[in-house]
């Protein structure tokens, strides 16, 4: 199939990573058909594609079945990505029970349709996976050090588990699997409220806001412009190495919460002044990937500064009306979501 030909199906395309992947997509002359419940994401994210002939969008949670349609007829989706889920601990947290299903209930209906399509899939797994970690830095052979009942466990196990579908349905030949495992990423279109370091920290030194570190402000990240996690992700879908393990996409480049508050503060030349909150419940106290087998396998590697990436994001943030704007307009998107699923090709 002719690359201008092929379907993509991107389950959680109205969010931060995902409406990032979408264009990116579009761009390469495939077909692109959004799966979202705007429950984190956003109509925004997606508006400028509202007069695209090659986008479609539709309003539905991955928990349920998808449309018959997406499955049927001669327009097959060629790719499945995976990336439908809330990401942010506050989000998350709100519904635990809904963002488990989401992980295993989701990735289990998706996996089902590229059975059924014959399409390749990618599950867009996380870190978390390797909780808080005791090997550092994280190598994809690492089985992590999780709490499976505490407050982070809806997404942390949610994620592991999606994994172990994942190859499950690789190992017995049902479909063409890779899984994805992203570090901290951050960009524009990020949400102001999503309760993340970064977006954190920028919206606070734009809002002269006391800038709030969590702990001692020693804990590490290591953070990826969302540009270079996007390039990895399409590398990792298009590859054809033998290789189908996991596969850690971040930056290596790690710093601590202290210094990034610091660049941003610097950055923004705010007069914020930076306050300590305790450290919430099993949050990492250190990470960094390895990201040796993208380097091989897929011959990818970040290519954005940091200064430029948090630069590109503080001006996205800037340029933002008001907080209100960060909000997901429910409405709209259902009412783009129903018009948007009526232009699928007819089976």
């Amino acid at each position: 199939m002719k690359k201008d030909e092929a379907i993509a199906i991107v389950a959680g395309g109205a969010g931060f990573i995902g409406s990032h992947l979408v264009d990116a997509l579009l761009a390469r002359g495939l077909r692109v058909v959004c799966i979202d419940n705007f429950q984190t994401g956003r109509f925004d994210n997606l508006a400028h594609l509202e007069h695209e002939p090659r986008f479609d969008l539709i309003d539905a949670d991955v928990i349920d079945p998808p449309p018959a349609k997406l499955t049927r007829g001669p327009r097959k989706p060629a790719y499945v990505f995976n990336l439908a889920c809330a990401a942010s601990p506050p989000h998350y947290q709100a519904d635990p029970e809904h963002t488990l299903m989401t992980s295993v209930v989701g990735t289990h209906q998706l996996l089902h349709l590229a059975e059924i399509a014959g399409a390749r899939f990618l599950q867009a797994s996380t870190s978390e996976v390797y909780g808080d970690p005791e090997v550092h830095p994280q190598r994809e052979s690492y089985w992590g050090h999780v709490n499976p009942v505490g407050p982070r466990a809806c997404y942390d196990e949610g994620k592991r588990a999606a994994e172990a579908l994942t190859f499950d349905f690789l190992r017995a030949r049902r479909v063409d699997a890779r899984v994805a495992r992203i570090f901290n990423t951050y960009g524009p279109r990020m949400r102001a409220d999503d309760g993340r370091v970064v977006s954190n920290v920028i919206t606070q030194a734009l809002s002269g806001d006391d800038i709030t570190i969590y702990g001692s402000g020693e804990q590490t990240r290591s953070f990826c412009f969302v540009d270079d996690l996007v390039r990895g992700l399409i590398a990792l879908m298009l590859h054809e190495d033998e290789y189908r393990g996991a596969v850690n996409l971040g930056n290596p480049n790690e710093i601590t919460v202290r210094e990034l508050a610091d660049r941003v503060v610097e950055m923004t030349g705010t007069r914020s002044t930076v306050t300590f909150q305790p450290l919430p419940v099993d949050d990492p106290r250190r990470r960094r990937p390895d990201i040796s087998v993208a380097r091989r396998v897929l011959k990818w590697q970040p290519q954005v500064p940091l200064e430029e990436g948090l630069a590109r994001t503080v001006e996205h943030f800037s340029a933002a009306a008001d907080a209100a704007a960060t909000l997901p307009l429910r409405s709209a998107a259902r009412k783009r979501g129903s018009a948007a699923e009526n232009r699928l090709a007819s089976p």
